[in-house]
């Protein structure tokens, strides 16, 4: 008794430990042998029919009487829907079940050839259904199985043959008597046929097992990918969509459904257009820009760009799933950022030529004020008092003193804003400034970045001022650059430099492309503010980054040591560290 519940037990065990592919194998062997079955009955049904319209024509091949065919009949109808109800209570006895239902078959066959006649029947061929079957349903063993099984039964109904016949047999005429010698070329015959039936049923049975496993093992493996890939569709920043022919939306994602304002279930089955009036979509142009009032009356910024997936007019409904996808993205703060950094630059060059407009006013400003303050104090001492010329040199010293005040103002409105200098993850940073020179368009396509330096990497700087100058260095390198070829490097670390007789711990920064490299005779006014070799250039980047640089208390140095370009020589590298808090 314990031995049972252990086995049990076990049974139990497996049962909930069966992996999904072995229940997928079982699923599959049930409908194929519900098919047999089913076939069975199709075709003993087919013999009845034949049977019976057979029998009233004249005709002398051997038929089974009508009686003995309606009790066969009702015998296999009975063994068929039992087996059938059995099958579908325990399927996962298939592989033995599928034996008896073959043995059972060739059985069948041998009790219709021998009421039709044996070795004269016409019925022989039926053989072949069981052993076809086993052979496509059980490889390896299912056919030669049902091969043997026949072969061995057809055998008996031929060595029955040359035995005395019992009397109550005899009224039905059933058997033909032939020599042994004959019997013996027939057996040999149908048995060579039958094993090969056989061998050529399993030859099948395994390329189609195989062939159901291949397709089984590729459909998880699409089940798989397809979750990946909604995974991946679904949680992407970017927001995402397909359109039919129609420009009727088939799929979206909830980044677009973030942007929109409406539910991925309300923008499905609505044209492209009603979700975004006013709005054109493109495929041959790369990157659209439009205004855009999702749902809730907030205005925002979109960036999208189209892409094609089937060019082919002739697809059918279903197949005219997803013709374009469409990637959009709110570049809302982005084109804001843009803004802030172009009014920066736009402030340093003001502050620029502040400094020069001041220098040159308040020069002549303090020479005429202090001319005046001597020409009023000549006056009050002289025995001649004129009060119109004290007037009128107080009103000079007073616009003068005015002009000043209102030039320093100016200044101080125009001069950058004061560092906030925080610890700032520099690869977080080079990310952001590569997306905003990505959605400008100040980046090709065709260049690319290399970055060296650790992930956890900061750098000691107000963040504003660090974006703005590997900006500037990244767009100053990007023109020099091969056209199609374009590679910037950007390589850190933290080290230490000596100040004095001190030693500083800095992080320096290195900028590289594979240019041609900046002309000796200019590298020493690189800085300077609007120098500049470009003709649509202003002189102001790199002044702006010398700047800010200072103002960090670090350095920044500019030589021809950057990366190898076609022509042998080596693009420009600009060197800057800055200094980290003691």
């Amino acid at each position: 008794m314990n031995i049972q519940m252990r086995l049990a037990k076990a049974f139990r065990t497996y049962i909930k430990r069966t992996p999904s592919s072995v229940k997928a194998t079982h699923h599959i062997l049930q409908q194929q042998l519900l098919w047999m079955l089913f076939l069975r009955i199709t075709l003993y049904t087919l013999l009845l029919v034949a049977s019976y319209f057979v029998g009233h024509s004249p005709c002398t091949t051997f038929i089974v009487p009508h009686e003995v065919m309606f009790i066969f009949i009702l015998v296999v109808y009975t063994f068929t829907i039992f087996s059938a109800f059995y099958l579908l209570i325990s399927p996962h006895k298939g592989r033995p079940f599928g034996f008896a239902q073959v043995l059972a078959d060739s059985l069948f066959v041998t009790i219709l050839v021998f009421f039709t006649g044996t070795s004269a029947s016409n019925f022989t061929p039926v053989y072949f259904f069981p052993i076809i079957a086993g052979g496509l349903l059980l490889p390896l063993k299912g056919g030669l199985v049902a091969a043997a099984a026949s072969t061995l039964l057809y055998g008996s109904l031929l060595l029955l043959e040359q035995q005395t016949v019992p009397p109550w047999l005899e009224s039905y005429h059933l058997f033909v008597y032939t020599e042994w010698d004959n019997s013996l070329n027939i057996f040999a015959i149908h048995g060579l046929v039958f094993f090969l039936a056989g061998l050529l049923s399993i030859l099948f049975g395994i390329r189609l097992r195989r062939t159901e496993t291949a397709l089984d093992f590729s459909l998880k493996q699409l089940d798989h990918l397809a979750e990946v890939y909604k995974r991946i569709f679904d949680n992407i920043s970017t927001g995402l969509l397909t359109v039919n022919s129609e420009r009727v939306i088939t799929s979206a994602n909830k980044a677009l459904a973030g942007i929109t304002g409406y539910t991925v279930r309300e923008m499905l089955g609505k044209t492209f257009e009603e979700i975004f009036p006013g709005t054109r979509i493109e495929s041959d142009v790369e990157r659209l820009t439009a205004d855009f009032t999702n749902r809730y009356g907030k205005r925002c910024r979109l960036g999208f760009s189209c892409m094609n997936v089937a060019h082919d007019d002739h697809l059918s409904h279903e197949e005219d799933y997803a013709r374009m996808i469409i990637a959009m993205r709110d570049i809302t703060e982005v084109e804001d950022l843009e803004r802030q950094v172009r009014q920066a630059e736009k402030l340093a060059a003001i502050g620029t030529m502040s400094a020069s407009i001041a220098h040159d006013f308040r020069n002549p400003l303090t020479a005429i004020s202090g001319s005046a303050q001597i020409l009023a104090a000549d006056f009050k001492e002289s025995s001649m008092l004129n009060d119109s010329s004290i007037e009128l040199t107080d009103i000079i010293i007073r616009e003068c003193d005015r002009l000043s005040f209102t030039i320093g103002e100016f200044l101080k409105f125009a001069r950058p804003e004061e560092l906030q200098p925080q610890f700032i993850q520099l690869d977080a940073c080079i990310t952001e400034v590569m997306q905003v020179l990505r959605a400008g368009g100040i980046f090709p396509k065709t260049a690319l970045l290399h970055t060296e330096y650790q992930s956890n990497l900061a750098v000691w700087a107000d963040e504003k001022q660090l974006f703005t100058v590997l900006d500037h260095l990244i767009q100053n390198a990007i023109p020099f650059c091969p056209r199609g070829r374009e590679i910037i490097r950007i390589k850190a670390e933290e080290t230490v430099l000596k100040e004095g007789r001190n030693w500083q711990a800095v992080v320096r920064i290195e900028v590289e492309d594979n240019g041609k490299g900046i002309a000796e005779e200019f590298l020493p006014a690189i800085f300077d503010p609007f120098y500049t070799t470009r003709p649509n250039g202003t002189g102001l980047g790199l002044a702006i980054v010398h700047q800010i640089i200072k103002e960090h208390h670090g350095g920044i140095v500019a030589e021809n040591t950057g990366l190898k370009n076609s022509e042998g020589t080596r693009g420009a590298c600009f060197t800057f560290w800055l200094p980290l808090p003691e």
